[in-house]
């Protein structure tokens, strides 16, 4: 038996030499001059450049705004999202930052695979009849390659980011956008490219994680389809779809047939689950509203298949001039389009126009230049209950639990830990910041669970700067055993725990036992077995408590 050692990359050796023999075979079968041929005529050089200008910004910010360069997979996120209209900054840069290195390589993936698509349409080299390459400043390659296109990219995120709704932050909008583009010119092809995008993110992950072993374990997570800025990846879409109508019309070109173009956005807007309309609910509670989801979808590929395939007749022959039936029957559908846009960007406005409160914020913060950091419980949130809107049966009003991160120079108020995941994880860091520089504060929790109740009696304490601030108690917890005619509870306190033991004759405090030390109260013994604390009274032994352990 061949024994390969350790060392050798065995696993991403092979992935990779799989798409290499494919490459090579292929190369022999059919000739690549049959392929850069046609995208020589349209780009220079036979590349992309504006994508990969584009790509480069998107990654900078990531490298060095957002300190990725030095901590890859954690970087610094809070201070660039697009908070409101009185934090510029975040409003800059929430289309070009990322939360995570999984988000970055997702959207760059998608960069990658649909942008030269639209800059394929759009072209280096001008259409229009009459022009010449470098005939004027719009009309010289290199200009149109490497400041229109980019300068229309970044158009195109600020956009996303002045009209989405709550603090966003990635650079999908404009990945939609360029969807939304190559759709109306391009339809099947752009769905090729976007099934060939999710290779090209399988053989990332294959180099990144060549074997994966998942053993059955409780995991605290949100809905997938909550996780998603669909409100952001709808106005992507949309502005790029208009653009895109602009450009065919403008030039004249060929445009794909209804079917086609219904076909390409409905197989887009299902595979990225933009049909995955959903509310909160309350902390840790979402809401989808699938079925209307599905009909938006619907309702959307068929009115852009409309307006792509309308002609540039009026909708009356011989209408009077200026007036309404004198529109171009494709005039009619951007109409429609642009409300539906309205629709989607106006309820984004109002709330962007809101900032973060001066009040205090409850209980012991951390402060760390302008933000201050706590934990609360049920506590309003700064950012959803400014104005109180029913939708569907559902409230705007919401209250949170959670680590809370405010800066009022900023107007950023934010649960960035909830109280949910605090408990699965028991610790968790929050990285706060801006331009040149960042911070951490890292919340931890400890607790016991209360025998026969499912509540946990836990204190939750931040740490900054080597110093640390008990943010959180939560009220003694009863115990339901009931030992010799006692109630016994749980008391959190500043130096540890506390066992209460109360009957009619009153109430008697002590420490909660430690490994081979006993406590006893009013008669009861209390002793620690690893993470188990027992009462035992007369030869009867009652599990009390539990002491939480964490993923």
């Amino acid at each position: 038996m061949l024994d390969i050692p350790g060392w050798i990359p065995f696993h991403r050796l092979a992935a990779v030499a799989a798409f290499l023999v494919a490459f090579v075979v292929l190369s022999f079968v059919d000739r690549p001059r049959r392929l850069m041929e046609p995208l020589r005529r349209r780009f220079l050089f036979g590349l992309p450049l504006g994508t990969l200008v584009s790509i480069g910004g998107v990654l900078s910010v990531y490298l060095f705004v957002q300190g990725g360069l030095s901590t890859w997979y954690r970087p610094l996120v809070i201070p660039f999202r697009a908070w409101s209209y009185f934090y510029p900054l975040g409003m800059v840069t929430a289309a070009f930052a990322h939360s995570s290195a999984g988000h970055l390589v997702g959207n760059l993936v998608g960069t990658l695979t649909l942008a030269p698509i639209a800059e394929y349409a759009w072209g280096h080299y001008p259409t229009r009849r009459g022009s010449t390459s470098f005939g004027s400043f719009a009309e010289n390659p290199y200009v149109r390659a490497l400041v229109i296109f980019p300068a229309a990219v970044f158009g195109v995120g600020l956009l996303t980011s002045v009209f989405a709704l709550g603090p966003v932050i990635g650079f999908s909008g404009v990945v939609f956008a360029f969807a939304g583009f190559a759709l109306v010119t391009r339809p099947l092809t752009t769905i090729l490219a976007f099934v060939s995008g999710r290779v090209l993110r399988l053989f990332y992950d294959a180099l990144q994680n060549p074997e994966v072993v998942a053993t059955a374990r409780p995991v605290f997570s949100s809905p997938w389809w909550a996780q998603i800025a669909i409100q952001g990846h709808a106005i992507g879409l949309l502005f790029g779809v208009l653009l895109g109508i602009w450009l065919v019309h403008r030039r004249g070109a060929d445009r794909p047939s209804a079917y086609r173009s219904f076909a390409g956005v409905l197989l887009f807007a299902v595979s990225e689950s933009m049909w995955a309309v959903y509310w909160f609910r309350g902390t840790d509670t979402f809401v989808l509203f699938r079925a209307i989801g599905v009909a938006l979808v619907v309702s959307l590929a068929l009115l852009v298949a409309l307006t792509v395939s309308a002609s540039n007749k009026p909708l009356r022959d011989h209408a009077p001039a200026n007036s309404v039936f004198s529109a171009e029957r494709w005039q009619v559908g951007v109409a429609v389009l642009l409300l539906a846009t309205a629709a989607l960007t106006g309820p984004a406005i109002l709330p962007n126009l809101f900032t973060a409160a001066d009040d205090d914020l409850p209980g012991q913060s951390v402060s760390v230049r302008d933000y201050e950091v706590t934990y609360a419980e049920d506590v309003p949130n700064g950012l959803t209950a400014v104005v109180d809107v029913e939708l569907f049966g559902e409230s705007t009003t919401t209250n949170t639990s959670g680590v809370i991160v405010k800066s009022q120079q900023r107007g950023i108020w934010t649960t960035a830990v909830s109280t949910g995941r605090l408990a699965f994880d028991g610790e968790s860091t929050v990285r706060v910041g801006g331009l040149g520089w960042r911070d951490t504060v890292t919340a931890v929790r400890d607790g016991f669970v209360v025998s026969g109740t499912g509540e946990s009696a836990y204190r939750v304490f931040l740490v900054s700067n080597d110093s640390v601030t008990l943010a959180h108690t939560t009220e003694p917890i009863q115990a339901e055993p009931v030992v010799a005619g006692r109630n016994i509870s749980v008391v959190p306190t500043e130096s540890g725990y506390d066992l209460a033991v109360s009957s009619e004759n009153g109430s008697v405090r002590g420490p909660m036992p430690s490994q081979n030390v006993t406590t006893t109260l009013d008669g009861i013994r209390f002793v620690r077995q690893e993470t188990f604390v027992f009462a035992e009274y007369e030869g009867t032994r009652v599990r009390v408590a539990r002491q939480e352990t964490y993923q």
